[in-house]
């Protein structure tokens, strides 16, 4: 039997023995059966703005627009602040370079490629934040007594350089800063993948948060290559000025801000960069809308291979956090609060307190989030993830 277009065909005889139902047939159920996850997509006005048309025009932003860029130029450091940070870059950089080009010169360890990443390099370091990061890969492996003879190397080679400066050395447990009298340095230690295998944690540096150093550089590679736009660069300023700000928030790492900058800026349907105004107001909604939360498809991370949705590195507490956070922030911005959302004016907590704007009651979202069982939670936080998620750290 055989029907046209959306019908079915049979062979000829008809199917061979019984037909089982989908459920009945073996491994599709049972205890070990999993339904196949289907994230869905929160509601984006930008993406369908041809099919939500306007009834009346769209408001007067000019205000918005002026405090946004008001409160980014406030964020963005000082000339004199970029050139102390850089020129203590440029020092240290060159004095790693030369160790590269010759190892004899060293002989604690060798070093296989010395990498800025983090705020300094991506072009959105802060106000007040002198500080910049660098990761060096080494050849051989991270033993705590090379690490410290590095630290030495660099610090005895800064001085000879600029016999004037006054340059002190601080080791952590991800290598160590230098820093002058206006500026720092972390120097995050890494080495190549085959040594990761080799490590052992009574003499070696951490294995995981070397890996998150060279995932460092995966991220500043991709920015310099996908987030360039100045307009994605003044938001990632201002949604990390609202995380200080705001507790519910905190939980967004540097990571997530920059893939949610880029994504409100870049991704529409004209694949034109939108105003500051309309990508800031974008970001709000899409928090709010849960692009953060559990079956949302998210935003997949570029930089780790198996289509991982950036967010689940976030505990489900977490998610419902930042989402009805956003929720608040995002009804006191509508409704004419942008200088209190933006911190020009001192107000009550308004995302715990009921507050009036204009005329119009904003009462704080609740959370959803009720906590469970802690191996029900994890089932939950399993299902959700699929494959295996992101590493946490990140440099800022």
């Amino acid at each position: 039997m055989m029907r046209g277009r959306g019908g079915m065909m049979m062979a000829r005889g008809g199917p061979r023995g019984p037909v089982l139902p989908l459920m009945s047939r073996p491994g599709l159920s049972g205890p070990n059966f999993r339904s196949p996850f289907i994230p869905h997509l929160p509601f984006d006005i930008i993406q369908c703005e041809n099919v939500f048309q306007r009834a009346k025009p769209a408001p007067d932003d000019k205000a918005l627009t002026e405090a946004l860029l008001k409160r980014s130029q406030e964020l963005t450091p000082t000339p004199q602040e970029q050139s102390a940070v850089l020129s203590l870059v440029t020092k240290i950089q060159l004095v790693l370079d030369n160790l590269v080009v010759a190892p004899s010169v060293f002989e604690a360890a060798q070093l296989e490629e010395v990498r800025q990443v983090g705020s300094h390099k991506k072009g959105t370091i802060m106000a007040g934040h002198n500080v910049a990061d660098i990761v060096v890969i080494l050849k051989t492996l991270p033993t705590l007594e090379a690490v410290q003879a590095l630290a030495n190397k660099v610090s005895e080679d800064l001085r000879a350089t600029d016999p004037h400066e006054i340059f002190s050395t601080l080791p952590n447990e991800s290598g160590f800063e230098i820093s002058s009298s206006e500026a720092t340095v972390k120097i995050l230690i890494a080495t190549i993948p085959p040594n990761l295998k080799k490590l052992d944690p009574q003499l070696h540096l951490d294995g995981k948060i070397m890996q998150g150093h060279l995932t460092a550089i995966r991220h500043a590679r991709w920015f310099e290559e996908n987030a360039f736009h100045s307009s994605v660069k003044v938001l990632v300023r201002l949604v990390r000025d609202l995380k200080n700000r705001f507790d519910g928030l905190d939980p967004l790492t540097p990571w997530l801000i920059e893939l949610l900058a880029q994504y409100a800026v870049m991704n529409n349907p004209a694949r034109q960069p939108l105003p500051i105004n309309v990508a800031f107001r974008r970001i709000l909604q899409l928090l709010a809308a849960g692009i953060f939360l559990p079956g949302s498809a998210g935003i997949s991370d570029p930089c780790e291979p198996g289509n991982i949705r950036a967010h689940t590195i976030l505990t489900l507490e977490q998610q419902d956090q930042i989402c009805y956070t956003a929720q608040t922030l995002l009804r006191v911005l509508t409704h004419g609060g942008h200088r209190q959302v933006l911190g020009f004016e001192d107000y009550p907590n308004i995302v715990a307190e009921m507050t009036v704007w204009e005329g119009v009651v904003v009462t704080p979202s609740d959370r959803a989030y009720e906590e469970k069982p802690p191996e029900e939670e994890e089932e939950e936080k399993d299902k959700d993830e699929g494959p295996v998620g992101e590493e946490k750290m990140d440099t800022k």
